[in-house]
C-alpha cells in the first residue's frame, strides 16, 4: 500500500466535493486537521476511515463510514453538511452556514 500524502488527500477532498456537487469546508484550520486524520486513517488502516469516528481498522466493519460516509448525503440533506462538517450542502455554503454538532446516525 502506497501511504498518502497531505496534497493527495486534499486531492481526493477536492475531487470527491466536485463530483457530488458539494463544497468543502472553507474553513482552513478545521479542513487541515480533518485532512490530516483521514492522511493518518489511510496510511493506517488502507482507506479513507472517517476521522471523526471511532472505527474498527477492518474494511468491511467499517464500510459505513469510509469517506465520503453513508450518512452524508442524509446528513446534509437535514443539516446542510455531514457529520464531521467536511463536506457541506451548495445551498448551507452559500447562505454561509456555520457547522454545528449533529446526531450520530450510525448505529452502536
Amino acid at each position: 500500500m502506497k501511504s498518502k500524502s497531505t496534497e493527495d488527500v486534499y486531492e481526493f477532498v477536492r475531487r470527491v466535493a466536485r463530483h457530488q456537487g458539494w463544497e468543502l469546508n472553507p474553513d482552513d484550520a478545521f479542513l487541515k486537521d480533518v485532512v490530516e486524520g483521514l492522511k493518518t486513517n489511510y496510511n493506517r488502516h488502507g482507506y479513507f476511515l472517517c476521522p471523526c469516528r471511532d472505527g474498527e481498522g477492518d474494511r468491511a466493519a467499517d464500510r459505513d463510514i469510509i469517506c465520503p460516509c453513508v450518512y452524508n448525503v442524509p446528513d446534509q440533506n437535514e443539516y446542510g453538511h455531514c457529520f464531521c462538517a467536511l463536506f457541506l450542502s451548495r445551498e448551507f455554503a452559500k447562505r454561509g452556514g456555520v457547522p454545528e454538532p449533529i446526531p450520530e446516525r450510525r448505529p452502536e
